[in-house]
């Protein structure tokens, strides 16, 4: 009789992570307000100052929010905290303040030295407020977002930039965070809870990334790293990928003599930006 198949290969996808553009809309300014007639009294008059509008309170970490996938990719937001205690998609984990002056002078709250700032803070705090080790937040679905003032509240003298974690359901909503996010992948609970499953078959025009408590088939089981400073080039990585994750699913399977494993990489532009590992997938 004709032997099984020693494996099943299936090919990989491009790993895509939520991350929001720090880009700021708004406008500040306008006309001065017509003070009036002059009037002859007993001593000279001022037109009045035009109203301020009321300043928004500081971010507080550990605030709770109901965000929406669009609202949590904004660069600026006016939405409410709720009572954590209810059903919430985002929890601010950190806030801290922008430095707007640079040689002596004032910076736009939207200058690149300005964006930057939270864009590089926000990801780096991420892993000490989730516990665990590093592996365990690349085998999550939670990912940082970050907010900043809109031009008018930094005319307004607000210079605070706000961190909070999301756990994105699909490619158009969020998930809710039923288990409290600080510290949760340092516990087997909070690992399950935001543990990343696929749709289907890694490479397959049906694979989504979704939290393994929705349906899936498929199942992020570790990751591997790469190494060098220049992009090995897309069949490189492949290759590197396939041998990696090959022995991942072999070590997994209930039969060593047919599996299937799958695999994602990098790509360059994701390179570029610092990632240096993808992750193996088996059937689940």
């Amino acid at each position: 009789m004709t032997p099984a198949p020693r494996t099943r290969r299936r090919g990989g996808v491009v790993a895509a992570a939520v991350v929001a553009a720090l880009v700021l809309a708004g406008c500040s300014g306008g006309d001065e307000p017509d003070p009036g007639p002059e009037t002859s009294t007993a001593g000279p008059t001022r037109a009045p100052k035009p109203p301020r509008a009321e300043a928004a309170p500081r971010p507080k970490v550990g605030a709770c929010y109901r965000l929406t996938y669009e609202q949590a990719l904004a660069p600026t937001t006016d939405v409410e905290p709720v009572r954590c205690k209810r059903g919430h998609t985002a929890v601010t984990y950190y806030v801290g303040t922008l430095d707007l002056v640079a040689d002596g002078h004032l910076l736009a709250v939207d200058a690149d030295r300005v964006r930057s700032q939270a864009a590089e803070t926000c990801p780096r705090r991420l892993p000490a407020y989730l516990g665990g080790a590093e592996r365990d937040l690349r085998l999550s679905m939670l990912r940082p977002v970050w907010f900043s003032p809109t031009l008018e509240q930094s005319d307004d003298g607000q210079d605070w930039f706000r961190c909070d974690v999301i756990s994105p359901a699909d490619d158009e909503r969020l998930h809710r965070l039923k288990v409290p996010p600080r510290g949760a992948l340092g516990t087997p609970a909070g690992r399950t809870a935001y543990a990343v499953c696929g749709t289907a078959e890694p490479g397959t025009a049906g694979f989504r990334r979704v939290p393994c408590d929705r349906d899936h088939r498929w199942r992020a089981v570790t990751a591997y790293e790469l190494s060098g400073d220049a992009y090995p080039g897309r069949a490189a990585v492949r290759r590197i990928a396939d041998e990696r994750c090959q022995a991942v699913g072999k070590e997994r399977a209930d039969d060593p003599l047919t599996y299937r494993w799958g695999f994602d990489y990098p790509t360059r532009a994701q390179w570029r930006a610092g990632t240096r590992h993808g992750l193996c997938w088996v059937p689940d």
